[in-house]
């Protein structure tokens, strides 16, 4: 199992930052100690803006790092990780720029990035640059689009596509990826007609944030299906899924943490949740639970976890936490 971790970049992510906005040196700092600690790949998410209503929070807007030029800055930073986000949305860039930026970006990190995209699902990105937001059906087909586009761009071109939503004459990438033939492109979401572009066009596909083992299961036979319905191996899709994660070193240490994860979480979200009611779709217990929990989640093909310590997506309570949690799950390796 290889374990991945969801770098805090919003100006909630971590609680006692001056005047509430988060500094990049923090970002390093759990950068850095993500890689001492095994984490194998970093992660990043792809909004304007994000507040925390859905969540229970505060329906605020809150301020982000862009994640194409932080993944450039991590790319120094760090030198052994894997770096990505999950996901990027289709509607904020074109896919032919896109896939420039993220050719220049697999030359500065020597091989490292992994692509991920979405078709979008926070209406105030939308808002923010002018647009309507689409139906899904229409969201999903510039997904599609997206990624033939971004796929073909990242191998060099030239490459000509017309399609409905996206369009490139005789398009260049110059210089291309590090990655040969291209790095991997993995598409992030769970509904049928996701799973079924997935198996169409993807190298692999992520979910996040709450997930059982039974429910996740359930989408894997609709995976199935669909590789079935174009004939395609279903090994051949690679499986990653984000979860929240907190681990203790026992019973009464990992109440302590969770209280301590009530008190550095933003106002409202763990309003009356019980740390009973906490475990339920998460990577939470001691360390052999937790190890116990990774190994089910690698008996249904999962090959990577990517983990958020804190309460809500990208969020982050202490050092501590990212390191027990890497200890449990035994992921990656320095």
């Amino acid at each position: 199992m290889k374990l991945g971790f969801a770098l805090p970049h919003y100006d909630y992510s971590v609680a006692g930052e001056p005047a509430g906005a988060l500094r990049w040196s923090t970002v390093v700092e759990f950068a850095r100690a993500a890689e001492r600690a095994g984490y194998d790949s970093l992660w990043l998410s792809d909004h304007l803006t994000l507040d925390l209503a859905r969540y229970g929070g505060s329906p605020e807007p809150r301020g982000v790092f862009d994640p194409l030029v932080t993944l450039a800055a991590l790319a120094r930073v760090v030198a052994r990780p894997r770096l990505g986000a999950l996901v990027l949305c289709e509607a904020l860039r074109p896919a032919s720029v896109l896939a420039k930026s993220l050719a220049s970006l697999d030359r500065i990190s020597e091989g490292r990035i992994d692509v991920g995209l979405g078709a979008g699902w926070y209406e105030p990105d939308y808002t923010m640059i002018g647009v309507a937001m689409p139906p899904p059906a229409e969201r999903l087909a510039r997904l599609r689009e997206a990624v033939i586009v971004c796929r073909a761009m990242l191998e060099g071109g030239p490459f000509t596509f017309d399609g409905r939503f996206h369009r490139v004459f005789g398009a260049r990438n110059d210089p291309n990826a590090v990655q040969r033939p291209s790095p991997a492109i993995v598409v992030g979401g769970k509904g049928d007609r996701l799973l079924a572009l997935v198996a169409e066009v993807a190298d692999g596909w992520n979910t996040s944030w709450i997930w059982t083992v039974d429910a996740y299961r359930d989408r894997v036979t609709v995976l199935e299906r669909a590789c079935e319905a174009v004939d395609r191996d279903p090994a051949t899709v690679t499986r990653s899924v984000g979860l929240y994660a907190l681990c203790g070193e026992d019973h009464r240490d990992l109440e302590r943490r969770f209280e301590r994860l009530r008190d550095l979480s933003p106002a409202g979200v763990l309003d009356g949740v019980t740390l009973d009611e906490w475990r339920e779709g998460r990577l939470v217990g001691t360390v052999e639970e937790v190890r116990e929990q990774a190994q089910a989640w690698a008996a249904l093909g999962v090959e990577t976890l990517v983990v958020g310590v804190g309460a809500v997506p990208f969020a982050a309570t202490t050092l501590d936490d990212l390191e027990l949690v890497a200890t449990a799950v035994g992921g990656g390796r320095p």
